[in-house]
């Protein structure tokens, strides 16, 4: 039996005749670059997400750091962002010249604590920049209403969470801006890097779609010191592509999520993924905790199950912020998480029967039936942080 953690030639197997179409359609026309397809997707994707502008970039972490570029942030100023979450979010903050400011997440959702965030605002704060991990959106309402108590502005980091939504609205209309990516492993996802900015604010859209090209809106002319970020035309008219298929593929997503969740309601050493009533995650993983999380791992491997670990290192500890003199024991539930979550397979091509399999294998294993014969670790993981 093997089950890979997450199968990319599938999308183009089950989609073949439209993106050959896509690509064709590219390529016959001779225009590469910011062109007819990236202005339709720009415009499909902002439909979409139920925001009145998007503008597409060169990837996930080009969207963030535009936006905060826009926004004027920069050396001086502190972003608040989630001590848990892949170094993207602060590499964004750390482009502009402005000091990230780590806050602890709610362990039980794994992303950043509200309630913590106050803590941490200063006179130098700008922005909040909150993270919909995993594809869970992060508690909006809380946020803005701290954000716009203090006259801040919210960046919502939605590289995970397309099709997510929170009290009925989707990821991308929730706060000021948005920043997605299309790495190919995401719910939407390129043939390659890929981004773009959601918002409803016109004078934001047009100046990072200044800022994406040099700088420049006409040709050798640039009005500002810009960069070169575009979205290009091939990816754009896949993106078209997989944007019409986004919510069937996330159901099929859904439906995996549900046999994981029943299959582990009454485990005891791993962990489902909690549930918010209002809020529908677009299940870019599932990510279970385990305090025994190596074993578990290991048993699965061994049985040719695929995982991954989201993320092993938080970025307080890792070589690029060691600089920032970050004790160890700084931010503990960020450090706790690192140490016991894995990432099970899941995706919209993950077969039925094989999600079946995960689950029969991952509750053997938290029941202790697994082939070692042991009882397993039997803390119960919902006590920890």
């Amino acid at each position: 039996m093997t089950v890979p953690f997450l199968d990319l030639k599938a999308p183009y197997a089950e989609l073949r005749a439209e993106l050959d179409e896509a690509y064709q359609r590219v390529m016959q026309s001779g225009w590469f670059i910011t062109g007819e397809e990236v202005e339709r997707f720009e415009a499909e994707f902002a439909e979409y997400c139920g925001a009145k502008h998007c503008v597409g970039v060169a990837n996930g972490l080009e969207a963030l750091h535009l936006v905060l570029r826009a926004w004027d942030i920069g050396p001086g100023d502190e972003v608040i962002v989630p001590s848990n979450t892949y170094i993207a979010t602060w590499l964004a903050v750390s482009y502009c010249g402005a000091t990230p400011i780590p806050v602890e997440p709610d362990p039980s959702t794994f992303n950043i604590d509200p309630e913590r965030i106050a803590e941490k605002i200063t006179a130098k704060t700008r922005a909040i920049l909150p993270v919909h991990l995993y594809g869970r959106p992060a508690a909006m309402d809380a946020i803005m209403s701290l954000a716009e108590s203090r006259g801040l502005r919210v960046l919502e980091d939605a590289a995970q969470a397309h099709g997510a939504t929170y009290r009925g609205r989707r990821a991308g209309s929730l706060a000021h801006a948005a920043g997605f990516s299309f790495y190919p492993g995401k719910n939407l996802g390129a043939q390659g890097d890929a981004g773009a900015v959601t918002t409803d604010d016109a004078a934001l859209a047009d100046r990072i779609r200044l800022l994406r090209n040099y700088g420049s809106r006409v040709k050798y002319y640039n009005e500002e010191k810009g960069f070169n970020s575009r979205l290009d035309e091939m990816q754009a008219a896949f993106l078209r592509v997989k944007l019409r298929h986004l919510e069937a593929w996330n159901a099929r997503r859904v439906a995996i999520a549900s046999t994981y969740s029943t299959a582990l309601a009454s485990a005891k050493n791993v962990v489902a993924p909690a549930t918010t009533p209002g809020c529908e995650s677009a299940w870019h993983l599932y990510v279970v905790r385990s305090p025994s999380r190596d074993e578990l791992q290991r048993h699965l491997t061994s049985r040719g199950i695929g995982t991954l670990i989201h993320y092993p290192v938080p970025p307080h500890l890792s070589g690029a912020y060691a600089s920032d003199g970050a004790r160890d024991d700084a931010f503990p539930v960020a450090t706790r998480l690192a140490s016991e979550v894995l990432s099970l397979p899941i995706g919209p091509h993950l077969r039925v029967e094989d999600a079946r399999t995960v689950a029969s294998e991952v509750a053997a294993f938290a029941h202790g039936e697994h082939a070692s014969g042991g009882k397993g670790d039997r803390d119960d993981a919902r006590t920890t942080a």
